[in-house]
């Protein structure tokens, strides 16, 4: 009796460990992002600064509007409709991903004012074009709440980025001997 008492309670330890064990693999990993291909995935790790990556999210954020401005002027005959629900939720991903990495540095006080910059000017521009296409209207009813989403989202990041240029820490100053 104490024999197979001990083997369960050995089982149920090593069952234990193997789960915690797991696990922790588990939460070790960094989330992929699946609105960005490998390629891109690859592009953001190897970056070494802020400044890189806020500036790679800002591009594939660019890349995601004009192809969603492309499939709504060419629709594709197969996934239309998730087509361009998937590149409005992707703009949106890379314009909040650049807006994070933005405040992390602001508040890491790193130097991000390229980032700030890049995010404040594009964002204008991104902006811009949103309004045009919902005012547009064409197939809205598709994508009506993300195009909602993607307006807010670049508006935070636009809001964000002009109180960041007031907090990011400014470049060094070289004194003359």
């Amino acid at each position: 009796m104490k024999i197979s008492l001990m083997r369960v309670w050995a089982r149920l330890v090593l069952a234990l460990s193997v789960a915690a064990v797991v696990n922790g693999f588990a939460a070790g990993q960094t989330p992929e992002k699946d609105y960005l291909s490998a390629t891109e995935a690859d592009k953001i790790r190897d970056a070494e600064t802020p400044n890189e990556r806020i500036k790679l999210f800002i591009e594939f954020a660019d890349d995601r509007l004009k192809k969603f401005q492309y499939e709504l002027e060419h629709p594709s005959q197969t996934n239309h409709t998730q087509m361009l629900n998937y590149l409005m939720n992707a703009y949106v991903g890379c314009v909040d991903d650049a807006a994070d990495l933005m405040q992390e540095g602001v508040q890491k006080q790193q130097n991000v004012r390229a980032g700030v910059d890049l995010i404040a000017t594009k964002t204008k521009e991104f902006l811009e074009i949103l309004k045009r296409i919902q005012a547009d209207g064409k197939e809205i009813e598709v994508y009506k709440e993300n195009i909602e989403d993607a307006i807010e989202g670049t508006r935070d990041a636009m809001n964000d980025a002009e109180k960041a240029k007031k907090n990011v820490a400014p470049p060094p100053v070289r004194r003359k001997s």
